[in-house]
């Protein structure tokens, strides 16, 4: 497994945890989530939302008639679970803050009822998107557009 240059921070209950840059953070989720697909199947649904990233202007441009929009959270599970109807994570490693445009995204999010959290380190992405699939399904009530 790769080695990551990493910095330690104390968790609030006195846990070290080791951060490396937020991309490096994330794809340490997603390996994790690949490998416990077995074990949790609504894992095979994780994806990541590239909007985020330095661009040239001709390319931010075009992913903005695309429909990329400022703010919107890291990594998306659609998968019901504990009475939400899917978990949005914005990823953020050592002093890092929310955006005002992420604030508002979580905000409409948890309006609509996704359970939408920020993450500080991989750790702690792991634990949330651990605790949320092994909680109960939520039962949503399915129709179809045909």
């Amino acid at each position: 497994m790769r080695n990551y240059r990493v910095k330690e921070r104390k968790t609030p209950d006195g846990r070290i945890q080791l951060t490396g840059s937020e991309d490096e953070e994330q794809q340490k989720v997603i390996r994790w989530a690949q490998l416990m697909c077995n074990a949790y199947p609504d894992l095979e649904m994780l994806y990541h939302v590239p909007n985020g990233g330095s661009r040239n202007r001709a390319e931010a441009a075009k992913l903005k008639r695309m429909g990329v929009r400022a703010g919107v959270p890291d990594l998306v599970l659609p998968a019901p679970h504990a009475g939400y109807a899917g978990l949005y994570i914005e990823m953020k490693v050592g002093e890092n803050r929310t955006s005002k445009s992420q604030r508002e995204w979580l905000e409409k999010l948890t309006l609509r009822g996704y359970l939408a959290l920020v993450c500080y380190g991989g750790n702690e992405a792991i634990d949330a998107l651990e605790e949320y699939v092994k909680a109960p399904e939520t039962i949503l009530q399915i129709r179809r557009w045909d």
